[in-house]
């Protein structure tokens, strides 16, 4: 039985978002929504919960349903609450005392530790905010579950837990997930649904099956296109032929059998279907300026130590050579981004770090979580104009090809989404030519067009790099060499796929 059907469902903003979408959403399903950034995912969230308004066709709700929507972002009237309060407060008023219960329910089930659950939520990390939201929504016992981006902030310990506590949920319970994280779609959903602004196609299969299918299924509608096309430019040309010699001949037969063969290509023409072509959010290039040195870095047992000198971890002697794609991991907290910074301070300030040497011929391309090497308060006009000394119209062709639009050009970057920037700084990066990249959560903010042209990148230019990043899917594609973070030590493993394992473990 349908609890939310969709029939002919379609958003347009400046343009079509999604438009002609049917679809219905029933017990069991566990469906996946993908899209560019900004094509429409969280307007179609929305539309589900009834918070927006679609353009054109409409929803229809089973009676009395009740819609639970996690969104992207915290209120600002939330973040002085505490954990606790945050979830309680979603209770009708007149089940808050007798009910209270509920809320410590939700709480042990999602594993909040107990002294988290009063400290405010302003005090709270990304993740655990993500998780309050969540709590929130669940703590009210929605008939269906709405996430928007739900790893978003999340380590990888995190994301296990969620992953298991969404598949334990009531199978009568719809979940449906806006998501770019490719692996926990893959973990979490049935169902996928490719939003596009023409047709959107769903399979009944998780998003990397699901993905298969639909290339597969554009390829074939190319190829008949392409078919198509090629016959009516045989038919107008024919046409065009028996044209010529019915004039000369004065020929009424001839005059009617070319209408007829134009006919046949206009209809040909008309019923013709492109295949989709993904509107660009962005192109993302990189660049590797290359280097004769075999090793760019040695780590002599560096010490990673906490602002006030706690020990994290010794790395051993280690070496870090051209071609080296290393991915670090470790559970959250274990040191990776005080790593990170600590190799970072080798290269810009040689010598500063006594246990770190670097090769003169180093060239830093550094990105880190929260984006700083662009400033908030800088446009991108100037940025890039002033950074890289290039005039302004080379500056807005750049920036228009990594996908700042010419009206966001000369706003503040801190105006612009979070897809926008990582954008950007990756097109910073590319100018600045480098020839060994130091990245921290690289993918955060980007689609999945978006994570998969990184990855391409990164391969196709064999540039050397060490990054952290809490993408699965994208640590499988880029990694040559993996080191580990466990028990104050850095190893060297084969794989990333034990340390998936003996984190999925843990959470269960």
């Amino acid at each position: 039985m349908a609890l939310i059907s969709l029939k002919s469902l379609g958003v347009t903003m400046s343009a079509p978002l999604f438009s002609n979408l049917d679809l219905t959403i029933g017990a069991g399903d566990r469906l996946g929504i993908v899209a560019a950034n900004g094509r429409g995912k969280s307007t179609l969230l929305r539309c589900l919960a009834g918070e927006f308004e679609p353009t054109t066709g409409g929803i229809t709700r089973s009676r009395g349903l009740s819609v639970g929507h996690v969104e992207q972002s915290v209120p600002d009237d939330l973040l002085d609450r505490s954990f606790h309060d945050v979830v309680a407060d979603a209770l009708p008023a007149e089940q808050r005392d007798s009910e209270l219960w509920r809320v410590d329910v939700v709480l042990d089930s999602l594993d909040v530790p107990e002294d988290m659950r009063g400290r405010p939520m302003r005090a709270l990390s990304g993740g655990w905010q993500r998780l309050a939201l969540i709590a929130r929504v669940w703590v009210t016992d929605p008939d269906v579950l709405l996430l928007d981006e739900p790893t978003n902030h999340l380590d990888l310990a995190k994301i296990g837990q969620l992953e298991s506590w969404l598949n334990a949920l009531p199978r009568e319970v719809p979940v449906i997930i806006a998501s770019h994280d490719r692996a926990f779609l893959d973990a979490t959903t049935n169902r996928t649904l490719f939003l596009r602004p023409e047709e959107s196609p769903v399979f009944a299969l998780p998003y990397s099956r699901a993905r298969q299918t639909l290339d597969e299924l554009d390829a074939s509608t190319a190829r008949k296109f392409e078919r198509d096309m090629k016959v009516a430019q045989q038919l107008r040309r024919q046409a065009a032929k028996l044209n010529n010699i019915g004039i000369n001949s004065g020929s009424d037969l001839l005059t009617v059998k070319t209408r007829q063969l134009k006919g046949r290509a206009e209809k040909l023409e008309d019923a013709a279907v492109q295949a989709h072509r993904e509107r660009s959010a962005g192109a993302i290039r990189l660049a590797n300026r290359g280097t004769h040195a075999k090793v760019l870095i040695t780590l002599d047992d560096a010490a990673v130590e906490t602002p006030d000198g706690t020990l994290l971890f010794r790395t051993g002697k280690r070496h870090i050579c051209q071609g080296d794609r290393i991915v670090l991991l470790g559970r959250n907290g274990v040191g990776k981004s005080r790593f990170i910074d600590m190799i970072r301070a080798a290269i810009v300030e040689p010598e500063t770090v006594q246990s770190v040497k670097v090769t003169p011929s180093t060239v830093l391309g550094h990105s880190d979580q929260a984006l700083s090497g662009i400033s908030s308060d800088d446009t991108p006009l100037a940025m890039v104009s002033r950074r890289f000394e290039v005039g302004e119209q080379r500056a807005r062709s750049l920036l228009a090809g990594a996908g700042v639009a010419i009206e966001m050009q000369e706003k503040k970057i801190g105006a612009l989404s979070g897809g926008q920037r990582s954008r950007l700084m990756m097109l910073v990066l590319r100018l600045i030519n480098p020839n060994f990249y130091l990245l921290d959560e690289p993918t955060n903010h980007l689609d999945i067009d978006g994570q998969e042209a990184l990855e391409d990148e990164l391969l196709k230019h064999q540039a050397s790099w060490l990054l952290a990043s809490h993408d699965r899917s994208f640590i499988r594609a880029v990694g040559n060499r993996f080191w580990l973070i466990e028990k104050r030590r850095l190893i060297e493993v084969d794989s990333p796929e034990a340390f998936f394992r003996s984190v999925a473990e843990t959470e269960r």
